[in-house]
């Protein structure tokens, strides 16, 4: 009983550091993580539905581009936001939240573009109940 209860705890224990960002994202807000890993999974899902619920309009997107002002839009433009600059399904797997030093109310996720370059930038805000997604940027255009 006592060795089925300590491997209980050592799961939970590793469970929820591994669901932490960690590095230099770790920080005062344990909502990050929970956050982090229902958005990720709703992209590795192409749950358009969840994504939105997750999302606060309108989505800024890379310079020249319209912004993507409802639900409607962000299902019709899903690929151009989740596929066409970067593969974010496959970065989320590994990528983790990097907090903004000077805005602890702003993190960001930087995925490589097709030449491997971390130049693609999607943005997350908290709101005053949770954290959405608010904005992509492709930092070479």
């Amino acid at each position: 009983m006592k060795k089925t209860f300590a491997v209980c705890l050592s799961l939970m224990i590793s469970a929820t550091v591994l669901a932490e960002p960690s590095g230099k994202s770790r920080g005062r807000d344990g909502s990050i993580g929970a956050f982090w890993q229902k958005f990720k999974a709703a992209v590795a899902m192409k749950d358009k539905e969840a994504i939105a619920n997750l999302s606060k309009f309108p989505i800024e997107m890379s310079y020249g581009v319209a912004s993507i002002k409802n639900k409607s839009q962000l299902v019709s433009r899903y690929h151009e936001v989740f596929d066409e600059q970067a593969n974010a399904a496959r970065c989320f797997e590994k990528a983790q939240p990097e907090i903004d030093g000077e805005n602890p109310g702003l993190f960001t996720v930087a995925c490589p573009d097709a030449a491997g370059n971390e130049v693609v930038i999607y943005h997350f805000e908290k709101t005053n109940n949770d954290w959405i997604f608010s904005g992509l940027d492709n930092i070479n255009e």
